[in-house]
């Protein structure tokens, strides 16, 4: 038997934690799987499964093998299924997850562009201020706001950097006064994202100086957009990255506040599961997506 086959026992097994069981799903016997396990195992000089009469195990050198050995199977499927349509397009459902503003602001245009070059591909978006498990919620990507990912099985592309400013409303300003230090937020009322990491601390920074001001919101909410219409009302001042301000600061709808002081900036990556396989649909939405950054120029316009 070669050695592809060999793969994709073993695959099965580890999948379904019993030999008999994996025989079922590849139409063989029992034995005939206990065999080919067997001979992987002498060929790779390594134990990969450990044996008892009432379950099966992993060991570490299986655990790896298993990552990789499934991730090349996928492979290999994909390109037999891209010859058999007879082109290179993505199938299947693409399954994107993204917090409310993002998949309002940039996602949504940018998927429907997509859509119309690959119509056949189903795309799912999975919207949520909170960031979901990517391996155990089945996402293709996600969209994060964050430098590092706890699982090392995911892998992240830098997207874009983003500032995060403070602004207000003409009309909250012209009554209540414009800030001109950071102290000044302390007499202000202040609209916060509760769901941002120490959401009640601002740290600043201009130049050589600092400043961090521990704020207390007079309203305070979890997603980007009920607090951007809460400001556009006039109830206070937000501290929002610009990638959620840009269209209401364009518009003139709100105004910055202390921008000639910086607030610590965002790193907005891509993430997604497994370095060695990334479907075909996903690489090509991720190349999408990176484009059409790239030709609207977001990043100089977030950082600005």
């Amino acid at each position: 038997m070669d050695r592809w086959a060999e793969f994709q026992i073993f695959v099965k097994i580890a999948e379904e934690r019993s030999m008999t069981r994996a025989a079922e799903v590849l139409n063989s016997s029992t034995s005939g799987v206990s065999r080919q396990l067997t001979n992987l195992e002498s060929r790779l000089g390594v134990r990969l499964i450990q044996r008892s009469t009432r379950q099966l195990s992993l060991t570490d050198e299986g655990e790896r093998l298993y990552g990789q050995a499934r991730d090349l199977l996928s492979i290999w499927e994909e390109a037999e299924a891209n010859i058999r349509l007879g082109s290179h397009e993505p199938t299947g459902r693409l399954r994107i997850g993204a917090s409310l503003s993002f998949s309002l602001l940039h996602l949504m245009p940018a998927v429907a562009e997509f859509r119309q070059r690959y119509p056949q591909l189903a795309v799912e978006i999975v919207s949520s201020n909170r960031y979901y498990d990517i391996i155990e919620n089945g996402l293709d990507l996600a969209i994060r706001l964050r430098r590092v990912e706890a699982d090392s099985s995911i892998t992240i592309r830098r997207l874009a950097e983003t500032r995060r400013l403070l602004a207000a409303s003409p009309a909250y300003l012209a009554q209540r006064g414009v800030p001109q230090r950071p102290e000044d937020l302390l007499s202000h009322d202040m609209i916060l994202y509760t769901l941002a990491d120490n959401w009640n601390d601002l740290q600043f920074t201009k130049g050589t100086q600092s400043a961090k001001i521990a704020v207390s919101g007079t309203l305070n909410m979890n997603d980007g957009q009920l607090i951007c219409e809460a400001a556009r009302k006039g109830l206070g001042i937000v501290a929002q990255p610009t990638y959620i301000l840009q269209s209401d600061l364009e518009a003139g709808r709100l105004v910055r506040v202390l921008d000639d002081w910086d607030l610590p900036r965002l790193t907005m990556n891509i993430a997604y599961p497994s370095k060695y396989f990334v479907p075909l649909r996903t690489r090509l939405f991720i190349d999408h997506l990176v484009q059409t950054f790239r030709e609207l120029g977001l990043e100089e316009r977030w950082t600005a």
